[in-house]
């Protein structure tokens, strides 16, 4: 179901290619998958760019969890922090259950900034 969080703590999503609870622009951004890492072509960072500029604020919870899938290897130039802030303004946390150690660093840092903010309790 999209907007809970399974055992690791990672953000679960509708089945792919469910799209139909999300916006068009947040549909195209998940549909092109993870941020690119800092060795893509500039025209690649470029358009990911784009794309989450094309996004409005506030995302629904169910955008933030399928957003939260995007986040790629590194930073992508700070674009990965864009996108954090775009996922921080859903309506409640993405991540409520501590992400497992294995986890990507960026569902780590949304986990640690939602426990600092006091919107989940410290595990």
């Amino acid at each position: 179901m999209p907007g809970r969080v399974g055992r690791t703590g990672s953000p679960s999503a509708a089945p792919e290619g469910d799209h139909a609870a999300m916006r068009p622009e947040v549909a195209a951004f998940v549909a092109d998958g993870p941020l690119p890492d800092e060795d893509a072509h500039e025209d690649e960072i470029d358009r990911r760019v784009r794309q989450l500029e094309a996004i409005t604020r506030p995302v629904t919870a169910e955008e933030a969890a399928r957003l939260a899938q995007c986040f790629g290897p590194d930073d992508c130039y700070g674009v990965a922090w864009t996108l954090l802030h775009l996922v921080e303004s859903a309506p409640t946390p993405v991540l409520t259950a501590e992400p497992g150690q294995d986890t990507n660093e960026w569902h780590r840092r949304l986990r640690r900034r939602a426990v600092n903010a006091g919107l989940v309790p410290e595990e």
